[in-house]
């Protein structure tokens, strides 16, 4: 019989480089276990708005929030772990689960009220349309000289006029 040491890290060296390799990688992204993950967004700009897919297999629209405050739009919510089931011991569990959020800063030129977002086949779908008032082409005339004189004459009599003299 034969004694070997045990300092409890025979059972968990790999045996070649290319298996801690294959280890040290699967451990690193699979050891996120519940506290979160990032899904993969798509998103792209078109010439009447901004459209944003969201990676949301397994998620129903009741666990998705969708804000926009001061130009940012946030995506968040959760998906839970629902298949534990008595006599099931998982071996590999790669999906991601638990709480994610995402956030957009939008150029000023949307129009939040008008924000839609529509979720299919795990897809979520946000459409920010572009205010067609801010993005409208406008020239604008320049006055100078004389014109500009009377004009803001012109001001000072109508606001003199209503009581309102400056």
């Amino acid at each position: 019989m034969v004694l070997r040491k045990y300092n409890g890290m025979q059972n968990d060296m790999p045996q070649t480089f290319s298996s801690m390799l294959d280890r040290f990688f699967n451990e690193s992204v699979n050891s996120r276990g519940f506290t979160g993950f990032t899904p993969h967004v798509d998103a792209c700009e078109t010439e009447n708005g901004y459209e944003i897919e969201v990676a949301l297999p397994g998620i129903r629209k009741e666990d998705i929030a969708i804000d926009f405050q001061e130009g940012k739009l946030t995506i968040s919510g959760e998906r839970r772990f629902e298949k534990q089931e008595e006599g099931r011991r998982y071996q590999m569990l790669e999906t991601q689960y638990g709480t994610f959020s995402r956030s957009f800063y939008l150029p000023d030129n949307v129009n939040p009220d008008k924000i839609s977002a529509q979720l299919e086949d795990g897809v979520l779908l946000v459409n920010v349309p572009k205010d067609e008032h801010k993005t409208m082409k406008r020239q604008i005339t320049i006055a100078g000289g004389e014109e500009a004189k009377q004009s803001s004459k012109q001001k000072r009599v109508s606001a003199s006029e209503n009581g309102k003299e400056k």
